[in-house]
């Protein structure tokens, strides 16, 4: 097939460091003998569900599975990048990267491409995506200056994209299983403790960082006597963004307003 002189012509560089050409030839080689082994040695997805069970039974794992954090009024919630690379191990004969492909100075802004890759199934996933130099703070875009920050937004960004591409990579029912799994280890559901034991865990743990009882069963609408798994589960969430700095305690556990009651009590 004949091609227009317009696309056979593509421009090429004029000269080729000697580090740029082996670095060229390594990634080329590394990327064959990554494929060659994925076949010679295929995944067991025995094997592969009974490490994920593993993984997602510990508490450090479990603990980092999921963020929280307030938006536009709600609360959003999802799962983390953490564990979404976590899976990806477990999985096997999996690639994933993050990577800045340009940086504009000029119009204060990256181009990064986040990607995903199954060697044995050869399914792949990416994304191409611009970050703007700057963060949302105060009700208004505040450009980025230095250097470490402008990395830092766009690793915060860039980890986004990247959930998603190893997300859509992996089997949906092997990423709601892990799911139900780390749920159940916050919860304790498959601990030997007792649930009163682990309320009583869950409320001192709170107390500690100034949340009272009184503000947790108003936020989960029940006494602690009453608390299910599913709860002390959502707790271990809140308290986790509350400790990684997601979310503040004002946000988790709005202030009480005052009631007339109190204030006639409190002059009388």
């Amino acid at each position: 097939m004949n091609y227009p002189d317009q696309l056979q012509s593509a421009p090429v560089p004029g000269r080729v460091g000697q580090g740029t050409a082996v670095e060229q030839s390594r990634a080329v080689a590394e990327v064959q003998a990554a494929v060659l082994i994925a076949r010679q040695f295929p995944r067991n997805e025995a094997q592969a569900i009974a490490r994920m069970r593993v993984a997602c039974s510990q508490p450090e794992l479990a603990q980092r599975a999921f963020f929280r954090f307030p938006r536009g009024g709600s609360q959003v919630s999802g799962e983390t990048i953490q564990f979404a690379k976590a899976l990806a191990g477990c999985w096997g004969n999996l690639q994933h990267g993050l990577t800045e492909l340009r940086r504009d100075d000029e119009y204060k802004q990256s181009e990064m491409q986040a990607w995903a890759w199954d060697l044995e199934s050869n399914q792949r996933a990416s994304t191409t995506f611009i970050v703007p130099h700057a963060r949302w703070a105060n009700n208004r875009a505040q450009e980025l200056a230095d250097f470490r920050d402008i990395y830092e937004n766009n690793a915060n960004n860039g980890a986004r994209r990247l959930r998603e591409m190893i997300f859509t990579v992996l089997p949906v029912w092997f990423i709601e299983q892990a799911k139900t799994i780390c749920a159940n280890t916050l919860s304790g559901a498959n601990s030997d403790k007792p649930r009163a034991q682990r309320a009583a865990d869950a409320i001192k743990a709170f107390d500690e960082i100034g949340i009272t009882v009184d503000q947790i069963e108003a936020k989960l609408g029940r006494k602690s006597d009453k608390w299910t798994d599913p709860d002390l589960g959502q707790l271990q969430v809140v308290y986790q963004s509350i400790q990684r700095g997601e979310a503040t305690r004002d946000e988790e556990f709005p202030p009480q307003p005052v009631t007339p009651d109190e204030l006639t009590g409190s002059a009388s």
